[in-house]
């Protein structure tokens, strides 16, 4: 495991509580403009950062992200861009930086070089959504060298021995999708997620966090009462989409984030 996610998890632990994990995507509403967007989020309590690498074809996002992916291919995105983010975000906050990608993108690029360049920016790991654990040796094999964790992305339809396949190969946290389907704001969270939850902590120690759906105060409430960590990003980048303008984002940002955090504490 990187050594600042298990020291993060440790101390959230410790607190009692659930860690904090935030999504919003690289180059959105610009470079800079993503840059202290997610400073932002980090400042007002969110423990961890997944930096969304856009892509051209997002299957596993909803409506709300795939608007500010596409904002930021048209606005020009490099990979290099979201190699910068990652690197100035980590020396401003010192917080874990993980980068949320599809597969294809980092295959074009090259999986070691994107891993090195990664570490080398401060980055704690990635999160694959869409690489299977059986094909996933050689980009495991550049992420151990370098220190960076490997996040596999399970679901309510995982099968109990697919559980303990994808979390032996798996490293940093499981992220646990809440439902089927894309991510999105949900009025509930699905009754499902409790128990994949428990399904998963029977096969691994490594910290559990549940994504998707999740959108609120209380939502994080909820999850925090089962799960290692509460991952939100529809709401983020929603709310970015609402404001005016980035001075109005970056101040609704720092509202949202502020109550989700004290969502996962309640």
């Amino acid at each position: 495991m990187n050594r600042l996610l298990d020291d993060t998890f440790a101390r959230t632990r410790a607190e009692g509580r659930a860690a904090l994990v935030a999504y919003l995507p690289a180059g959105f509403p610009t470079v800079d403009g993503g840059i202290e967007a997610i400073r932002t989020v980090l400042d007002a309590g969110a423990d961890i950062i997944e930096i969304g690498l856009p892509h051209s074809d997002p299957v596993l996002d909803g409506p709300v992200i795939q608007t500010a992916d596409d904002i930021a291919l048209r606005g020009g995105l490099k990979i290099a861009d979201v190699i910068r983010t990652v690197r100035e975000v980590h020396a401003a906050t010192g917080r874990p930086v993980l980068v949320m990608s599809y597969w294809n993108p980092i295959s074009r690029y090259g999986a070691e070089r994107f891993a090195t360049e990664l570490a080398a920016a401060g980055g704690a790991g990635c999160i694959l959504s869409d690489l299977p654990v059986q094909e996933s040796a050689t980009w495991r094999e550049h992420a151990d060298r370098l220190g960076l964790a490997t996040v596999f992305v399970v679901a309510p339809s995982t099968g109990d021995e697919r559980l303990k396949q994808i979390t032996a190969a798996g490293s940093g946290f499981v992220y646990a999708a809440s439902t089927m389907g894309v991510t999105g704001v949900r009025e509930t969270i699905s009754a499902s997620a409790a128990d994949l939850v428990r399904r998963t902590r029977a096969v691994t120690d490594l910290p559990v966090c549940v994504g998707i759906g999740v959108s609120t105060p209380a939502h994080a409430a909820e999850v925090a009462g089962f799960a290692d960590g509460v991952v939100v990003g529809t709401a983020f980048v929603q709310t970015v989409l609402d404001a005016p303008d980035e001075a109005a984002g970056l101040e609704s940002l720092r509202t949202l984030t502020t109550a989700l955090a004290e969502g996962v504490r309640s």
